[in-house]
Parts: C-alpha cells; sequence; structure tokens
C-alpha cells in the first residue's frame, strides 16, 4: 500500500515519500508533510538555481540559501526562481 501525506504545498492528501530525503529533524519534518510529487517539483527547481547561480554545494552560504529556498518553495511562500526561466504553462 502506498504512503500517503497531507501535502503542505498542495494541500491536499498525496502519496509521500519513500523515506526521509535529509537526517534530522528537518528531513522527518519534509517526510511528514510533503508529497512525493512535491519533492521531485523541488529537486527540479533546485537543480536550475544551482546551475544557473553557479551554486557551490561545498559553500555554506550556497547550502542555506538552497534551503532556505527549499523552504519557500514547499510552503508555497514567494522564492527564488532562475533568471530568465518561463514555466511551462506560459511558454
Amino acid at each position: 500500500m502506498t504512503r500517503t501525506v497531507f501535502c503542505q504545498k498542495y494541500q491536499e492528501t498525496l502519496e509521500g515519500l519513500d523515506k526521509p530525503p535529509y537526517p534530522g529533524p528537518l528531513g522527518q519534518k519534509i517526510f511528514d508533510t510533503v508529497s512525493k510529487k512535491a519533492w521531485q517539483e523541488w529537486t527540479d527547481h533546485q537543480t536550475m538555481l544551482i546551475n544557473e547561480k553557479h551554486l557551490n554545494m561545498m559553500d555554506p552560504a550556497s547550502r542555506k540559501f538552497l534551503q532556505e529556498q527549499m523552504q519557500k518553495f514547499l510552503s508555497n511562500e514567494s522564492f527564488e526562481q532562475a533568471e530568465g526561466y518561463v514555466p511551462p504553462s506560459e511558454k
């Protein structure tokens, strides 16, 4: 049986992640409140941010920036976009 969660991003019950994506309390919170769909969208967006902004994942400031953007993205707050990006529905 598929595990479901009430997704904080979509505000509906959707398929949940198979395991926490991070260690510790943050990973558990994401596991408990974020759907697979929302997490996949975040990882795609995160990849764009890393590439477009030339983020160095060895740099603590870059990791902090991504974590802040992740929390905004998953909470439906205003989050950083990759420059020049146009969502598929707007092309």
